[in-house]
């Protein structure tokens, strides 16, 4: 836990969020500035600024991760027409909060190439 993290002080409450799902491992949290009419966030409860920090031994983190973003979708009407789940690292990647999270958007047509 980052006392500085937005992120974790979301997982401590003392940040209100729009959770749709939480377990032991992660939570699960609408976009304040969505980018699509379906944008969930995921994250640890576990402080990890990006993906780039996780190690073998975080496998079971993040297979809650992905499964906890497939429900999310699943729960917002996206299972059928299709989803897309992005993990940025670093700021080039458009990474703007150091706590790893995995964006689940859908809702309408995505582009590709995204950036």
């Amino acid at each position: 836990m980052s006392v500085d993290c937005l992120f974790c002080r979301i997982v401590a409450g003392d940040i209100p969020a729009d959770v749709v799902a939480r377990d032991d491992l992660v939570l699960a949290f609408r976009d304040v500035n969505p980018q699509a009419p379906t944008h969930i966030l995921v994250i640890p409860r576990e402080h990890l600024a990006s993906a780039a920090d996780l190690a073998e031994h975080h496998g079971d983190l993040l297979a809650a991760m992905f499964a906890m973003a497939n429900r999310a979708a699943a729960g917002d009407g996206r299972a059928e027409s299709g989803y897309r789940l992005v993990l940025n690292v670093g700021p080039d990647a458009g990474q703007s909060v150091d706590h790893l999270h995995l964006h689940v958007l859908g809702g309408r047509r995505l582009a590709w190439p995204p950036g």
